[in-house]
C-alpha cells in the first residue's frame, strides 16, 4: 500500500513538472563537437526523463541476469523447506492420533527434507513415534536432547516429567518439574507439579513460596490462587497445631480472611483457642461458621468444646445450635445425641426421628438403635433400626479419589493432588427406598417398628439389679458367654446361674429359666418365653 502511494506521488510530481514547463516555453541550444542542436525546453526535458528510464531498465535487466542462479537456488530451497514442514506437520498429527506407521513414515520424509539442527521439532516427532511404538528409552534420550537445547528446554523437561510419572519415579519427576519451574515460572504445569510435590512432602513454607503473590493473571487465575493459598495456610496450621497453637491460630485466621466459610480453617482456629483456654473466641468462630455451613464437624466440636462439661451442659449447647439453625438435620442429630447422654429418651427419640426424616443416613438410624437399647432393650426393635441403617446412605465424610478420611487433608494420598478432599456422601453400592432420601420411606420405617415386647421393661428393671460378667471360652467356635447373677425368683433356683456354652454360628439357643426376671433384657425364646441368648 505504501509503495502504491509513493508511485502515485511520483507520477503526480512528474506531471506537475511537465505542466510547469509547458506554461514557460523556451529554446534550448546545445553545441557538442562543432555541432549545434536547437530544441524546445519540453523536448529536452522529455529526452532527459527517457534517458533516466532507459538506464534504470538496463540496470534491472543486468541485475536479474546476474542474480538468477541464486534466485533459482533459493526458490528450490524454499520449496523443499515447505515440503519438509508439511511432512513434519503431518507426522505430528499422526503421532497425536496414535498412528505409529504414519508418524514413522513422515519422520523419514522430514529428515530427508529438513535438518534436525534447522528444525528442533524433528526430535519431538521422533520421540512421539518412539513412545507410540513402545521404545521408551529412545524417547527419553530424545527428550534429554531437547532439554539441553535452549529453544526446546521446556518441551523436553515436560516430556521427561511425564515419562518419570509414568514409571513411578516421583523423585525424578519432582526434579524435572522444579527445574522447569525455575527456568520458566510462567509454565502452569511446572508450577502446579512443583507445588503438589512440596505439599505432598508437607513442606508448606516452600509451597507457599512457590505459589507466589498472585497479583497478575485473570480473574479466574486469581480465584484459583486464593483457594490454593487458603488450603496451604490451613494445612500449615494443622501441622503446627500441637507444637505451636498460637502460630496455627494465626495461619487459620489468615485463611479465614480469604475464605470465611472454609470449615477446616475455622475448626483449627477454634481448637487453637480452646488449647489456650479461650472458650469465648472459639465459640464465636464456631457459631459464625455454623450459621454459614451447618457442618457436622462444627457441631461436634461446639458441643464438646470443654471436656469437663456435664451431659446437661452439652445438651444446652446442642440446643443453642438448633436455635441458630432450626429444622436442620445436623442440629437435630446433635440434640438427640446429647439428650441420650442425659437419659431424656423422649427428646432424644423425637429429635433423632426428625433428623432421619430430613436427612436419612446411617448414623441417624444407629442413634435410634442406641436410644432403643438404652430405653427398652428390645432386641427386635434394635434390629429393626440396625436394618434401616444398613440400607441407608453413608454419613457425609471428607472424601477424595474414592477414599474417606476422619479429618480434612490438604493432599490426596492416592493422586497427590492439592485440595482434593470434599465434604460429601461417599458412594454406596446399595440401593433401596431409604437411599432415595424420601420422607415417606422413613415414616414407613417408623410405622413398621415392632411392638415393644412385654418382658422388656421388667427385664430392664431386673437387669439393673443383676451383675453381668464376661467369660471368654476357647472352643469351636470361640464365643463370649454372658453370665447373669439373677435376683430371687418364684421357682427354687440357685443363687447364681453360670452358663458357659460354645455354639455353632447358625444355631443360637436360649438359656436360663423362662420365668427368671434377672435374665438379659429383650431376649425371647422361639416359644415366646423369656431367657437369654449368646451372641
Amino acid at each position: 500500500m505504501i509503495r502504491i502511494l509513493v508511485f502515485a506521488l511520483f507520477v503526480l510530481a512528474l506531471a506537475a513538472g511537465f505542466a510547469w514547463l509547458a506554461d514557460r516555453p523556451g529554446e534550448l541550444s546545445i553545441i557538442w563537437q562543432g555541432q549545434r542542436a536547437d530544441m524546445s525546453l519540453m523536448v529536452a526535458a522529455t529526452l532527459v526523463v527517457s534517458l533516466v528510464a532507459a538506464v534504470m531498465f538496463s540496470w534491472w535487466i543486468v541485475r536479474v541476469v546476474w542474480t538468477s542462479p541464486h534466485s533459482i537456488q533459493r526458490y528450490f530451497r524454499a520449496r523443499k523447506r515447505d515440503r519438509g514442514y508439511q511432512a513434519l506437520s503431518t507426522g505430528l498429527i499422526a503421532a497425536g492420533a496414535g498412528d505409529a506407521a504414519g508418524a514413522r513414515k513422515m519422520l523419514g520424509r522430514t529428515k530427508g527434507l529438513l535438518s534436525a539442527d534447522q528444525e528442533p521439532l524433528i526430535h519431538l516427532l521422533e520421540a512421539q513415534a518412539a513412545m507410540i511404538e513402545g521404545r521408551y528409552d529412545d524417547a527419553r534420550r530424545k527428550f534429554e536432547l531437547m532439554a539441553d537445547d535452549p529453544e526446546t528446554r521446556e518441551l523436553g523437561l515436560r516430556g521427561l516429567y511425564l515419562e518419570a510419572r509414568r514409571l513411578g519415579a516421583n523423585e525424578a519427576a519432582r526434579q524435572y518439574a522444579e527445574r522447569a519451574a525455575e527456568k520458566a515460572p510462567q509454565l502452569p504445569w511446572a508450577a502446579e507439579a512443583a507445588l503438589e510435590y512440596r505439599s505432598e512432602a508437607g513442606d508448606w513454607d516452600e509451597a507457599l513460596k512457590l505459589l507466589g503473590d498472585g497479583r497478575s493473571g485473570s480473574a479466574e487465575e486469581k480465584k484459583t490462587y486464593t483457594r490454593r493459598k487458603v488450603v496451604l495456610l490451613t494445612a500449615r496450621a494443622a501441622a503446627r497445631l500441637d507444637a505451636d497453637p498460637k502460630g496455627a491460630r494465626e495461619d487459620a485466621q489468615q485463611a479465614l480472611k480469604l475464605d470465611e466459610n472454609f470449615v477446616p480453617a475455622g475448626l483449627i482456629a477454634a481448637k487453637a483457642y480452646l488449647r489456650e483456654d479461650n472458650l469465648r473466641k472459639a465459640a464465636a468462630i464456631l457459631e459464625k461458621l455454623w450459621k454459614a455451613t451447618a457442618h457436622g464437624d462444627v457441631a461436634k466440636l461446639y458441643v464438646r468444646a470443654r471436656s469437663g462439661d456435664s451431659a446437661t451442659d452439652r445438651l444446652k449447647r446442642a440446643e443453642k445450635l438448633e436455635a441458630i439453625r432450626p429444622n436442620n438435620a445436623e442440629a437435630l442429630y446433635a440434640v438427640a445425641e446429647t439428650a441420650l447422654e442425659t437419659r431424656d429418651f423422649a427428646l432424644a427419640r423425637g429429635k433423632a426421628e426428625a433428623a432421619a426424616r430430613l436427612a436419612p443416613r446411617e448414623s441417624a438410624f444407629l442413634l435410634l438403635a442406641d436410644i432403643e437399647d438404652a430405653e427398652t432393650g428390645d432386641q427386635g426393635r434394635i434390629r429393626h433400626w440396625m436394618n434401616q441403617a444398613l440400607k441407608a446412605p453413608r454419613d457425609p465424610a471428607w472424601t477424595a479419589d474414592g477414599i474417606t478420611a476422619p479429618e480434612w487433608r490438604a493432599v490426596s494420598p492416592v493422586t497427590g493432588h492439592l485440595d482434593a478432599f470434599e465434604w460429601k456422601t461417599p458412594v454406596s453400592p446399595l440401593d433401596g427406598p431409604i437411599e432415595e432420601g424420601s420422607t415417606a420411606a422413613v415414616d414407613e420405617a417408623i410405622r413398621t417398628l415392632p411392638p415393644l415386647a412385654i418382658e422388656s421393661r421388667p427385664v430392664r428393671r431386673a437387669e439393673e439389679a443383676a451383675r453381668v460378667e464376661t467369660v471368654e471360652v476357647v472352643q469351636k467356635p470361640v464365643v463370649i458367654a454372658t453370665v447373669v447373677e439373677a435376683a430371687p425368683v418364684k421357682a427354687a433356683t440357685p443363687e447364681k446361674v453360670r452358663e458357659t456354652v460354645a455354639i455353632e454360628e447358625d444355631e443360637r439357643p436360649f438359656f436360663g429359666l423362662p420365668d427368671d426376671p434377672g435374665v438379659k433384657e429383650g431376649a425371647v425364646k422361639r416359644d415366646g418365653t423369656s431367657g437369654f441368648r449368646l451372641f
